[in-house]
């Protein structure tokens, strides 16, 4: 019950629709500077064997940037996942596995007391 009101949640679905956007554009953007780099490879090799300081050509330089650009990649999706997306995912975490409230005249359970184990496997 409680799943299906957080996914009916507007700020839910705002947070899956940014965390979709995100990955489709870094991925567009990792996508599009190989094919970059193929398309060159193949339709202009004299600007690829073009030499830039001795051995190293314009297509050697290119193609170490590949991994440069996903290392950006990779760095920009985390910092932004951790500054956007993770706050409010770890509020809607924390909806989610709130006991309910307690019954009229049981104690509550102390912050410092940790909770009964189910038998559950915790997540990562």
């Amino acid at each position: 019950m409680r799943r299906q009101a957080i996914s009916g949640n507007p700020e839910f679905r705002a947070l899956k629709r940014a965390q979709r956007r995100s990955g489709v554009a870094m991925t567009a953007i990792a996508v599009g500077g190989f094919l970059l780099y193929v398309l060159l490879s193949s339709f202009a090799p004299d600007l690829m064997n073009s030499s830039l300081s001795g051995h190293l050509t314009l297509g050697l330089a290119l193609g170490l940037g590949q991994f440069a650009l996903m290392a950006v990649i990779a760095r920009w999706y985390v910092v932004r996942m951790r500054t956007r997306v993770d706050p409010v995912a770890r509020g809607f975490r924390t909806q989610l596995h709130r006991p309910p409230a307690e019954a009229p005249g049981r104690a509550a359970r102390h912050p410092s007391v940790p909770r009964q184990r189910t038998g559950e496997y915790r997540t990562w």
